[in-house]
């Protein structure tokens, strides 16, 4: 009787272990974004993440006007951005996109200097479309990225 109630017992721990062990909900297949709520300097951040067998697969970081156009295109932005701060939107908009598909939003990401400003909203926006992926929410979760 003590050993099954000993068996009975690891695989309780066992289950809590595998269940409760990481801290976070499983990520659910499918294609989540994050978007700013609002613009901020005539741009629009976002995140959309791709997640397979419960692992985030691909991930797109950028920010859009509001005509559509991405701010990683835009050259002049580009020139002036790096001669200003060392660091430009492509670069960085990769850096944090990487980041977040190496650590797949379990780790903390380090802010990229130059684009500190980019880098708190990317956290807000990281923490909910990662909850849009644990609970398998297609829709758009807006965020207040307040610069």
């Amino acid at each position: 009787m003590k050993k099954i109630a000993g068996i009975v017992l690891a695989l309780l721990v066992m289950g809590c272990l595998t269940a409760c062990g990481s801290g976070q909900a499983e990520l659910q297949d499918g294609y989540y974004t994050a978007q700013a709520a609002e613009y901020s300097h005539g741009w629009r951040e976002y995140i959309t993440i791709m997640v397979k067998g419960g692992s985030i697969v691909s991930v797109e970081y950028n920010a859009e006007n509001a005509s559509g156009f991405i701010k990683s295109w835009d050259t002049a932005y580009m020139q002036t951005m790096l001669e200003g701060t060392g660091t430009y939107p492509n670069q960085y908009t990769r850096y944090y996109a990487g980041q977040l598909l190496e650590k797949q939003g379990k780790g903390g990401i380090d802010a990229l200097t130059g684009a500190t400003s980019s880098y708190g909203s990317f956290q807000k926006l990281m923490a909910a479309v990662i909850e849009q992926a644990e609970k398998g929410d297609s829709s758009i979760a807006f965020v207040d990225a307040g610069h």
